[in-house]
């Protein structure tokens, strides 16, 4: 299990890798460190993602799941809709303009989950938020 930090502004997170997705742990570790935005999901509910586009990650569907917990990490490796990924934050049913979705469920984040809220509202009502995946 390896962990990750998320950070993003004065919020920090820590996150652990999920056995059951070793491709999508793999191929996510080999983009560390990793800087983006995240922005405010448009049809999932309560989430943030990073849209990745038409990058191609290598790996299919594994330990997917179209309904994350809160502090659940999903990456989407393409298809139907961009790649991405996706972090819920309160109630969350992962889709697209296709309809509904599934994303591989490959981090679960441990500490500072009291602060999801937070990160969530700021996306909604601030815009896109700076973010920074590193391992710790």
């Amino acid at each position: 299990m390896t962990r990750i930090r998320i950070t993003s502004g004065d919020l920090t997170f820590i996150a652990e890798t999920v056995a059951d997705a070793p491709r999508t742990v793999e191929a996510f570790l080999e983009l560390l460190p990793y800087r983006q935005q995240l922005i405010h999901v448009r049809w999932s509910g309560e989430g943030c993602w990073v849209p990745l586009g038409d990058y191609e990650p290598g790996f299919g569907f594994e330990n997917a799941t179209s309904h994350p917990a809160p502090g659940d990490v999903l990456f989407y490796p393409g298809g139907y809709s961009e790649t991405e990924i996706i972090l819920a934050y309160g109630p969350c049913c992962f889709s697209s303009k296709l309809g509904q979705l599934a994303g591989n469920h490959f981090l679960t984040i441990v500490e500072g989950r009291e602060q999801l809220r937070e990160l969530g509202l700021r996306c909604l009502w601030k815009g896109a938020q700076d973010v920074l995946f590193e391992r710790v």
